[in-house]
């Protein structure tokens, strides 16, 4: 059966470093951010728009947009829907790790998911993004934490009508501050692989 890993993670937990090593392990096809400039080409908006948009929802969505934009859809929507099509081809295929976009609730149908929920105490991720923004302050990358954070739950809650972070939508939640970046790709793959 062809395995799908999906991995959500808070900012700085290291979902992307455990996604790149449980593919590589496992000889699976890893898709990030890769995910937008692919969804760009299928839905013709330029590649600048998409990294824009990445994991927001729109500032002023509601009421007045939808007046004001009723037969055409906002950029965001377009954007999620090319995004959503190419993961679904992506899952169609199998053997990959797929990491945020809510690539989880997306995928949750197919069969042979492994939906991972990556997290750690906030001092870790913070301390683990000081190696990574040697130049940025503590303040400044607790801010950062803060902000990517609460807009992925924004994200996540404004097009899935789920709650990011919430177990009830996972398989499985890890605690990389708890476990160890390492022992967490040791779990994953040796659930992938039963």
């Amino acid at each position: 059966m062809k395995k799908i890993i999906t991995i959500s993670r808070e900012f700085g937990a290291g979902g992307g470093e455990i996604g790149r090593k449980v593919a590589e392990r496992l000889g699976y096809h890893y898709y990030d951010k890769e995910l937008i400039l692919r969804s760009a080409d299928t839905s013709k908006v330029d590649v600048e728009s998409m990294r824009r948009w990445d994991e927001k929802v729109p500032a002023n969505f509601g009421f007045a947009q939808s007046l004001f934009n009723f037969y055409n859809k906002p950029l965001n929507e377009t954007l999620f829907e090319a995004q959503t099509k190419v993961i679904r081809e992506i899952g169609e295929k199998g053997n990959c790790v797929i990491v945020g976009r809510n690539a989880n609730t997306i995928l949750k149908e197919f069969d042979g998911g492994l939906h991972i929920f990556v997290h750690a105490s906030p001092y870790w991720r913070m301390m683990r993004m000081k190696d990574k923004m040697p130049d940025a302050t503590e303040a400044k990358i607790s801010d950062e934490i803060r902000s990517i954070d609460k807009t992925r739950k924004k994200y996540c809650s404004y097009y899935t009508n789920t709650e990011f972070g919430v177990a009830d939508y996972y398989d499985l939640c890890l605690s990389t501050s708890t476990l160890g970046i390492d022992t967490c790709v040791d779990l994953i793959c040796d659930l992938a692989q039963k």
